[in-house]
C-alpha cells in the first residue's frame, strides 16, 4: 500500500516562491548529494559528463539544434541526462517540435488517445500511481506523475520504464558511456508533490552516486518582455501610433504653436490609448478575432497539427496545455455572432482571451 505523506516534509521558505524545486535540492543535500542550480546550458562548458547528472526541469522551447547536439554528445561522454517531454508526436508532420525529445526517439502523446490502453489489472488498488520494480523488492515505490501522458517508444530503445495503470510516464535509454532519462512532468519534484508517496525517494535513486545540476530559469524577464509576451499587438499598435504622430508632427500647418507642456503619461495610458484606438476603427470583432488568432497560433507551436483537429478536440487539447476547464475555453473561443456586445459582456470576453493566451 502506497504510504500518502512520505516522513520527509518542505517547510514553506520566502525562497520556495523563486525555485520551485528548492525542496528538491533541499532533499538531496540532505541525503548527501552534491546540487547546484543553474540557468542556462552554459553549465556545460564547465561540467565533466561522468558523475553528473544534470536535470532540464525548465521550458525549452528556444532550444536550437546545436544546443541540442551538445546536451547528448554530452550525455554520450557518460553523463546522466534527464528532461521532460514538452510536445505531443504529431503523426503528418512525423515530429513533435521537441527537438530533443524528436532525437531520442521518444514520442508522447495523449493518453485518451491510446489506440491500445493498458489492460487494468484486477489487483491494481492504485491505478492512477507509475509502479517503479527493483530488483530484489517485493513491493514496487509509487510515483504520482501526471496520467493525461503517455510516452511512447516506437524503436524498442528503452532499457527501462515505469508505467501506471493508464500510461507510460519514464523511460531511461542507455546512450553512449551515459544515459537519457525521459519523463511526462516533474511536478512530483515541487513542493508540496515532493512530500507525498515516493516522489523524492525517485529523486535520489535516478541520481544516485552523481553531482546533481538543476537547469531552469529563476532570472524574471524585465517590463518589456512581460509587455512583448502578453500584449504584442497593443505594442505593435503603439509603434504604428508614435510613428504616425511623429509623421504628422514633422509636417507643418499654419503658424508655429507654443510648445505643449511636458506632461508623461503612464505606459499603461498608451496601451489602453491604443486599445481604443483599435475598438473604435476596427470593432470588437477585430480586436476578438485577433485574441482568438494568437491563441491559436500559440496552440500550433505547442501542439503540432493543432489546426487539423476537430473543434471539440481542440478545445480539450488547449484545456489540457492551460489547465482550464473545457467550458472556460469554449466560451473564450465560441465564433464571434457579429452583433455589438455590451460593455460589461466585452471586457468579461477579453478577460477570458487574454487569461488563456497568457496560459498558453
Amino acid at each position: 500500500m502506497p504510504r500518502p505523506i512520505r516522513k520527509w516534509s518542505i517547510t514553506a521558505l520566502p525562497e520556495a516562491r523563486a525555485n520551485p524545486y528548492l525542496a528538491a535540492e533541499m532533499f538531496l543535500r540532505e541525503r548527501g548529494l552534491k546540487v547546484q542550480h543553474a540557468n542556462s546550458l552554459d553549465v556545460l562548458a564547465s561540467l565533466p559528463a561522468a558523475g553528473n547528472s544534470l536535470l532540464l526541469l525548465g521550458e525549452r522551447s528556444n532550444m536550437s539544434p546545436p544546443q541540442v547536439d551538445q546536451l547528448l554528445e554530452w550525455a554520450r561522454s557518460g553523463g546522466r541526462l534527464l528532461f521532460v517531454a514538452e510536445a505531443l508526436w504529431d503523426e503528418d508532420s512525423q515530429k513533435s517540435g521537441d527537438l530533443l525529445l524528436d532525437r531520442v526517439q521518444i514520442h508522447q502523446q495523449l493518453s485518451q488517445d491510446l489506440d491500445e490502453p493498458p489492460e487494468p489489472e484486477a489487483d491494481d488498488a492504485y491505478p492512477k500511481l507509475t509502479k517503479v520494480y527493483l530488483e530484489d523488492e517485493q513491493a514496487p515505490a509509487y510515483i504520482s506523475f501526471d496520467t493525461d501522458f503517455h510516452l511512447d517508444d516506437p524503436q524498442n530503445l528503452a532499457q527501462s520504464w515505469a508505467n501506471s495503470g493508464v500510461a507510460t510516464h519514464m523511460i531511461q535509454l542507455e546512450y553512449g558511456k551515459g544515459a537519457v532519462i525521459v519523463l511526462t512532468d516533474a511536478d512530483i519534484w515541487k513542493a508540496p508533490a515532493i512530500g507525498l508517496y515516493d516522489n523524492a525517494w525517485l529523486l535520489w535513486y535516478l541520481n544516485t552516486d552523481s553531482a546533481v545540476t538543476l537547469l531552469f530559469n529563476t532570472d524574471h524577464p524585465d517590463l518589456w518582455q512581460l509587455l512583448w509576451r502578453y500584449f504584442p499587438q497593443a505594442l505593435v499598435a503603439l509603434a504604428l501610433l508614435l510613428g504616425l504622430w511623429l509623421w504628422q508632427a514633422g509636417v507643418r500647418h499654419g503658424p508655429l504653436l507654443a510648445p505643449a507642456p511636458k506632461a508623461r503619461r503612464q505606459l499603461r495610458e498608451h496601451l489602453r490609448a491604443s486599445a481604443d484606438f483599435l475598438l473604435r476603427h476596427a470593432g470588437q470583432g477585430a480586436l476578438l478575432q485577433a485574441l482568438q488568432l494568437d491563441i491559436r497560433r500559440r496552440a500550433r507551436r505547442r501542439h503540432p497539427g493543432f489546426e487539423q483537429l476537430p473543434t471539440e478536440a481542440q478545445w480539450d487539447v488547449l484545456a489540457l496545455l492551460s489547465q482550464q476547464p473545457v467550458e472556460a475555453i469554449r466560451q473564450a473561443l465560441q465564433p464571434l455572432s457579429g452583433q455589438r456586445l455590451s460593455s460589461v459582456d466585452f471586457s468579461h470576453q477579453v478577460a477570458r482571451l487574454q487569461t488563456l493566451r497568457n496560459a498558453l
